[in-house]
């Protein structure tokens, strides 16, 4: 299937790039791209909402940030970069300084969102949250502090860090759309990679890159819980405390962590250190030909199933990243990265 990229503004199409990169990732806040055209036909301007489509499907919603104009022998080139619609809460700062103590998820977006422009709050998709990875909010005045809003912070930070404790994440759709919820842990795979020594006719990887590292990972985490804002760490100021194995660590190293965050449970907490752990210590990432597979664009937030001989490797991963890019030395082509079903790097 032949790739094509369009980019609409302002009910105007352009179809005709020298080269272009378009980023994806469930886990970073704001995608950006580039694009790079040859002697642009129409005026663009910073601050010009955009929807960037690939194969017809719409892929990016956002909002250009940069525009750069030059000219040599050959013409007038131009290139324009910017960002996600997330771009903005992220560039935009908290304006009330409130406590937010068990206010609900729906009603903080709300209060926050309200003079942002470019989103529309009726949209906003939250989902149920991960029990496992939730941190209860709901504790004793007197034990903790309360969760404040405070100067520097943006609209993102809070409303990521709100998320994260009711374990969901805080991401954009293609369209534009924000959705408070989790990334898929499981289910039928939509994409493949292949790459057998031995019979390539399936063969749809360009590259791979592993990475094995156990610089950050431990034998054992053991997390202290202590009342909020104090250094002390006597046994009398702990209140609770909980130790998590890592059985698939080669020898013995010990990881000591304090928690502090609004009465975080330290079993909650120490599985997402280790959730976090094991997602730097394992990824993998591909490239691959074409934005495509089939009918499908390639797509975050998706299940993979790798079957890579060179590596060992056969079974599902998370598509967590995804890049197309167009260059005038290597065509046009996808680059994948992967992680493990059910772990996260916050």
């Amino acid at each position: 299937m032949s790739d094509s990229v369009s980019l609409l503004i302002n009910k105007k199409k352009i179809e005709n790039f020298q080269s272009y990169r378009i980023e994806s990732n469930i886990f970073t806040a704001d995608d950006a791209f580039s694009l790079e055209l040859s002697n642009p036909e129409i005026d663009i301007s910073g601050g010009q909402q955009v929807e960037l489509f690939v194969n017809g499907e719409r892929e990016l919603t956002g909002i250009i940030d940069r525009v750069h104009p030059s000219y040599d022998k050959s013409g007038r080139k131009l290139v324009v970069e910017g960002r996600d619609l997330m771009g903005v809460l992220v560039d935009s700062y908290c304006e009330e300084f409130i406590t937010i103590e068990n206010i609900e998820l729906k009603a903080l977006a709300a209060r926050l969102l309200k003079n942002v422009k470019f989103i529309k709050i009726k949209e906003i998709q939250y989902g149920s949250g991960d029990k496992n990875r939730a941190v209860p909010l709901k504790h004793k005045k007197e034990e903790y502090e309360f969760t404040q809003i405070e100067p520097g912070q943006t609209i993102f930070d809070v409303l990521n860090q709100y998320a994260l404790s009711r374990g969901m994440l805080f991401f954009s759709l293609p369209k534009g759309t924000f959705v408070f919820g989790q990334p898929v842990t499981k289910g039928k795979a939509e994409f493949t990679l292949t790459n057998r020594i031995g019979d390539p006719g399936e063969n749809n990887i360009i590259s791979g890159d592993e990475t094995r590292d156990i610089s950050k990972q431990y034998s054992k985490l053991t997390v202290m819980a202590q009342k909020q804002g104090t250094d002390a760490t006597a046994a009398v100021d702990i209140n609770a405390k909980y130790t998590l194995p890592n059985p698939g660590y080669p020898f013995y190293k010990p990881f000591v962590a304090r928690a502090e965050h609004d009465g975080q449970s330290p079993k909650k907490y120490a599985k997402v250190l280790l959730e976090k752990q094991q997602f730097d210590g394992y990824q993998l990432e591909y490239k691959t030909h074409g934005h495509s597979q089939g009918t499908k664009n390639w797509q975050v937030n998706a299940v993979c199933h790798v079957i890579d001989e060179v590596f060992a490797v056969e079974q599902d991963f998370l598509i967590y990243s995804r890049v197309f890019e167009k260059s005038k030395e290597n065509g046009v082509f996808t680059t994948l990265k992967l992680s493990k079903l059910g772990v996260l790097p916050a």
